[in-house]
């Protein structure tokens, strides 16, 4: 019935579907949400504004904004029943675990569950969004001996996340570098989770079962991880605050030399969609050149520069978001294995924008598959 020349492996140029929330506009190489270029909404506007203009298809009005604050904030506290399920889980399961299970939670007691009306999902929508930070928080502060540190309604969901998370107020320069990046990994298409939440929702099943699945694709190593791996590649090349930046490029620069040479895979470069660089990097590099400077490490930009100068030397491939996100989460004082979690935390907007389109306009997504097995026997 179907020949394997017309088998698109992993999909690869397959559209299966329209949809209204994002895309790469090819004569500019950039990343729109709505019709925005993501490196505008990410000059001038809150996280809060870019998840409802993913939700809705508009940037909210004062009033909407001041509303879904107000929503927000009455929602971050961390759910006993949550943190309960949280403290039966080992300390040294990956966080992404702990995410997926949170969300499991959270869902099987929201009083909605059974309900996928419009209404009923921008609700689930929101509170998730609320809710997922003092998740990511606890499960750090936990795996350090630490306590929950309770949300305050006098903060900004930037303020507040690394609030709960180190239990001081941030200075205005990390909070602006941790708000571009949730604007940056809020959306991006038919991805592998954004497509396995569409895929789950096409069942009819739930908006929780939905980000759960999206979850469980986002900790493969070949979708998400990638901010977490390159904090690991510098601590394998080995972090020394009191070198020199030209120094730490020069040691960056001989150890990427040396993986290529050895068909090492290093994550951080490449990207399956942009072909002339990821247009998200310049305005990420911008917020870890904040870092840098607020931090005092410029040996960290030697790193990233050295890597990143070998690499385009010898393969002509650019970085992506994840390159300069890791180190700038670093500096921030997230631990490493916490990165991917931060990535749920900015990709609910995301994920759960294409769970309310999927559901207006629903198919069920089942593909068909070429057989290659043995012809019928018998025993």
């Amino acid at each position: 019935m179907t020949t394997t020349d017309e088998i698109k492996k992993g999909l690869a140029g397959v559209v299966v579907d329209y949809t209204a929330i994002s895309k790469v506009n090819p004569d500019t190489n950039s990343l729109l949400y709505r019709g925005y270029p993501v490196q505008d909404l990410a000059a001038h506007k809150s996280f809060e504004e870019v998840a409802l203009l993913l939700w809705t298809g508009e940037l909210p009005s004062e009033a909407e904004l001041t509303e879904f604050t107000a929503y927000e904030r009455a929602n971050r506290a961390l759910d006993g029943r949550v943190k309960a399920a949280i403290d039966l889980l080992p300390i040294d399961c990956h966080p992404m675990d702990v995410g997926r299970t949170a969300v499991s939670v959270l869902g099987a007691n929201h009083p909605l569950a059974g309900d996928s009306s419009a209404e009923a999902e921008l609700r689930k929508a929101k509170e998730l969004f609320a809710a997922f930070p003092a998740v990511v928080a606890y499960d750090q502060r936990r795996r350090r001996g630490l306590d929950v540190v309770e949300p305050r309604e006098d903060l900004d969901y930037s303020q507040n996340f690394l609030w709960m998370t180190f239990g001081e107020d941030a200075a205005p320069e990390v909070v602006d570098a941790f708000r571009v990046s949730m604007v940056l990994y809020a959306e991006h298409s038919f991805n592998a989770s954004t497509f396995t939440a569409r895929v789950i929702t096409s069942t009819l099943s739930d908006l929780h079962s939905a980000v759960t699945g999206a979850i469980g694709a986002l900790k493969g190593p070949l979708h998400g991880g990638a901010n977490e791996a390159v904090m690991h590649t510098f601590d394998e090349i080995g972090i020394d605050k009191n070198e020199s930046r030209e120094d730490a490029a020069v040691r960056a620069k001989a150890w990427m030399e040396d993986a290529l040479a050895a068909k090492k895979k290093v994550m951080g470069f490449g990207h399956r969609v942009y072909k002339n660089g990821d247009s998200r990097v310049p305005t990420m590099k911008a917020a870890l050149d904040r870092m840098i400077a607020h931090y005092g490490r410029a040996e960290m930009l030697g790193l990233y520069d050295g890597l990143e100068m070998a690499m385009d030397e010898a393969k002509g491939i650019k970085p992506n978001l994840d390159y300069p996100a890791g180190p700038t989460y670093h500096l921030m004082g997230f631990d490493t294995e916490m990165f991917t979690p931060l990535f749920i935390a900015a990709r609910i907007t995301g994920w759960t924008s294409h769970i309310m389109e999927q559901r207006a306009s629903n198919s069920l997504i089942r593909p068909l598959s070429a057989y290659n097995g043995p012809d019928q026997r018998s025993f």
